[in-house]
């Protein structure tokens, strides 16, 4: 299964997940109506799925509409419906050497603010999404079993790039027993709700478990 990222913050000077106004906000229905032609694109080039992790208001609704338009009722959105304002994606921005003024605060969401969050997962489920996602994991666990309770269709969770950091830091000093770790962690995000795990250590973890069961 191909997933591909549906967002703009790779291709903007200014790394927000949109287009600005001339007051250097994020303009949401500016923005939405590059998401819908970009769903398209995205679909004509062969994903099965598509992220929608710009957090803008509706963008399910738009993408589902407009990948409907084309007759590509078959590619399946992943909504990244409760995606917090987190200082944990640190590790990834340094990595993608992101170009971010500022912050994403308008637009992601508050890490205290849980109604909202589960207010947000519900509006794109109704609006069509096939998976909805938690991001970051392990900060947000109590999230993630509340939306997994709430919803009917499959929960995603993504393990990311700081929380990776941290197991690896201790693991590394010998604060602890890196897999086992990986593995504790993995299973707490399952355990929580999670039908997918994003992470990092997919490849190693699937080895582990495998091993294990030998």
């Amino acid at each position: 299964v191909i997933v591909a990222d549906l967002c703009l913050d790779e291709f903007t000077s200014h790394g927000h997940c949109g287009v600005l106004d001339q007051n250097g906000n994020v303009e949401n229905d500016a923005t939405l109506k590059i998401y819908s032609e970009m769903a398209k694109v995205l679909a004509q080039s062969g994903a099965h799925m598509v992220g929608t992790s710009g957090m803008m208001d509706g963008q399910v609704g738009v993408v589902r509409q407009s990948l409907d338009s084309i007759g590509r009722s078959d590619v399946l959105i992943l909504a990244y419906a409760a995606k917090f304002a987190s200082a944990f994606y640190g590790p990834f921005r340094d990595a993608v050497e992101s170009q971010l003024q500022g912050n994403r605060n308008t637009y992601q969401q508050d890490p205290g603010n849980i109604k909202e969050s589960m207010r947000e997962v519900r509006l794109d489920v109704s609006q069509g999404a096939d998976i909805v996602m938690v991001k970051p994991a392990l900060a947000y666990l109590d999230v993630l079993y509340a939306v997994s309770q709430a919803v009917d269709v499959p929960t995603a969770s993504y393990i990311v790039s700081g929380e990776m950091a941290m197991i690896e830091a201790a693991a590394a000093q010998g604060s602890l027993e890196r897999e086992r770790a990986i593995l504790e962690v993995l299973g707490s995000v399952k355990r929580a709700g999670a039908s997918v795990i994003c992470t990092y250590w997919a490849i190693e973890a699937a080895a582990m478990l495998k091993r294990n069961l030998a």
